[in-house]
């Protein structure tokens, strides 16, 4: 196998993307007694640059309230960008959905605990996520809807009938 065959995956690049912090009871949130409940929504991407250079974006939304009080929200966009060449073409989702992605989280994981401290609250650390299973399970519910598109099949639609 020639040099130019020879797979390649290398990190070219990792930044922050976008983030933005909202604290939108301060100061008076802060005198709050109670404990906050705290939810995370969480979503990959990623974009071909050039035919071997990948951008590969996870995104988070870490809300934080106090009964119907935001105490907190954070939204997050952390980026990884990757050389990847002479991959089999099959293997390309699960490198990047799986392995971008379990390089990439790390860095927002870091920076959402990093602004929250400096926000003057007690660190968030969120959890280590299976990018597998989540690649998986998003995989099932495609070919769920997809099954269920076919199943319903082709809707004829009459000009001036109501449906």
């Amino acid at each position: 196998m020639s040099d130019a065959q020879q797979p390649v995956f290398q990190i070219q690049r990792m930044y922050l993307k976008d983030m933005s912090l909202e604290i939108p009871g301060a100061p008076r949130i802060f005198l709050e007694q109670q404990g906050p409940t705290l939810e995370i929504s969480l979503d990959t991407a990623h974009e071909s640059l050039t035919d071997t250079i990948h951008e590969v974006v996870i995104t988070t939304t870490v809300t934080t309230k106090i009964g119907d009080k935001v105490v907190f929200l954070i939204e997050a966009k952390q980026a990884g960008i990757f050389e990847i060449r002479s991959i089999p073409a099959e293997q390309m989702p699960i490198v990047l959905n799986v392995v971008c992605c379990n390089i990439v989280y790390p860095y927002l994981r870091a920076n959402v605990a990093d602004i929250v401290s400096r926000a003057g609250f007690p660190p968030i650390h969120l959890a280590e996520i299976n990018f597998e299973a989540l690649y998986q399970q998003r995989l099932a519910q495609q070919a769920q809807q997809a099954q269920q598109a076919q199943a319903q099949g082709p809707k004829l639609i009459v000009p001036g009938r109501s449906q």
